[in-house]
C-alpha cells in the first residue's frame, strides 16, 4: 500500500510533543498477524507525519505478543501488544505478577475469518458441521463416536467434490485459532451431536467435553501454521487441494490467487460482517502498557492517531485495506484520551 499522507487539519487533531529524554525512542509493538498489516500502515503514516521515529511492529501471534507484553515494565519490554482476541484473565494475572498492573484496551475494528482455496480449484459452501467432521479427531458415525475416518470432502458432505481433505489452519499461538475453535469447530461439534456424546463420556464435565470437541486430527489432514497468512498462502500454492483459514483483509488483498467459500450460506465481506450476518467474525484489539506513557516518546500519540476517524473510520486507509470499522469508535477514542484502564488494573 502506498504511504498514507494526512492533511494539516487531520494532523492538528493530535498535538505532537516529543519527549526529550528516554532510554528508548521508538514505540515497540508485537502480536497478532491479523492486526499486523493495520498496525504497519498506521506506523508508517505516523513516522511520516510526526516528529517521532516510526514504531517497530512485529508479528508472532496474539498469545506470543501478550506473553511478551506481560513480561514486565521497562525499556526492554514492548509497549503495545496486538491481539485478534481479548486478553484472558490468566494473562492479566501474569501481567500483574510482573508489575504490569495498568493496561489500556483499544478495540480498533472487526475482521472476519474466511476459508479460501486456490482460485482455479473447486468452490465450497461450508457450515460449521462440515469443518468439524473434516478436522476433528473423533466424529459421530452411525451413532457412535469413532476416530475420524474421512479423507475426502465428499465423505463429509455429499454435495462436495471428491477432493482430498487438506486444511491449513492457524497454530495455537494465534488468536485466530481460538476464534476458529470457538465459532466453527465447537459449533460443529454441537450441531453434529458429538458434544452430547462427549458430555456422556466425560460424566457431564462441560470443559472436558469442549476440550474433546476442539481436539483435531493429527494425521496430516489438518496442518498448523505457526507463521502468518503468507505462509498459509504458500502452502496452498504448493498444494492446490489445500484450504486455508485467513483473515478477510488478507483474502481481499489476494483475490488474484484465492477464492473464498461461503459459511452457512453467507459470503464474507465488509458488509456481511458489519451487519453481523457472517457468522465467523471477531473484534481486533491492541493493548497499551500505561506505565510506558510519558516514558516512551510518542506512545500515546501513536495510540490516539491509530483510532482517529480519518485512520480507523469507514473512509480511512484501514478500511481500504479490509478492516471493518467499529461503530463505537468514538468511545474508543475517549478511552485512549483518558488513558482508561481495563478491569483488573489498579
Amino acid at each position: 500500500m502506498s504511504p498514507t499522507k494526512l492533511t494539516t487539519s487531520v494532523l492538528a487533531i493530535v498535538a505532537v510533543s516529543a519527549t526529550a529524554a528516554a532510554a528508548r525512542d521508538q514505540v515497540q509493538i508485537a502480536g497478532s498477524s491479523t492486526v499486523l498489516p493495520y498496525a504497519s500502515i498506521v506506523a508508517e503514516a505516523f513516522g511520516e507525519n510526526f516528529d517521532f521515529p516510526t514504531p517497530v511492529v512485529e508479528s508472532g501471534g496474539s498469545s506470543a505478543g501478550l506473553k511478551r507484553f506481560c513480561e514486565g515494565v521497562g525499556e526492554n519490554t514492548i509497549d503495545i501488544a496486538n491481539a485478534s482476541r481479548q486478553i484472558k484473565s490468566a494473562e492479566m494475572k501474569v501481567c500483574a505478577a510482573n508489575g504490569v498492573t495498568e493496561i489500556i484496551e483499544v478495540r480498533v475494528g472487526y475482521d472476519g475469518i474466511v476459508f479460501a482455496s486456490d482460485i482455479a480449484g473447486n468452490s465450497f459452501e461450508f457450515t460449521a458441521s462440515d469443518w468439524f467432521l473434516a478436522l476433528s479427531d473423533k466424529v459421530v458415525v452411525e451413532g457412535a463416536l469413532v476416530e475420524n475416518p474421512f479423507t475426502m470432502w465428499n465423505e463429509v458432505n455429499a454435495d462436495f467434490p471428491a477432493q482430498p481433505i487438506q486444511a491449513f489452519i492457524p497454530g495455537t499461538k494465534h488468536g485466530t485459532r481460538e476464534v476458529f475453535e470457538d465459532k466453527v469447530i465447537l459449533a460443529g461439534c454441537e450441531e453434529t451431536g458429538a458434544m452430547e456424546m462427549l458430555l456422556a463420556v466425560n460424566a457431564g464435565d462441560k470443559k472436558a467435553a469442549e476440550k474433546g470437541c476442539i481436539s483435531l486430527r493429527s494425521d496430516g489432514k489438518s496442518v498448523d501454521i505457526d507463521g502468518d497468512y503468507t505462509e498459509t498462502l504458500a502452502r496452498i500454492e504448493s498444494n492446490k487441494n489445500g484450504i486455508g483459514v485467513f483473515g478477510l483483509a488478507f483474502y481481499e488483498n489476494n483475490t488474484d490467487k484465492l477464492q473464498v467459500a461461503t459459511m452457512s450460506g453467507v459470503t464474507p465481506s465488509t458488509e456481511s460482517i458489519s451487519s453481523g450476518e457472517y457468522p465467523v467474525s471477531r473484534p481486533l484489539f491492541f493493548y497499551i502498557k500505561k506505565a510506558h506513557i510519558g516514558v516512551i516518546p510518542g506512545l500515546k500519540d501513536f495510540a490516539e492517531f491509530f483510532v482517529l476517524d480519518e485512520i480507523a473510520g469507514p473512509d480511512g486507509p484501514l478500511a481500504e485495506y479490509g478492516l471493518v470499522s467499529d461503530p463505537e469508535l468514538a468511545a474508543t477514542q475517549a478511552a485512549v484520551a483518558d488513558e482508561a484502564i481495563i478491569a483488573g488494573g489498579s
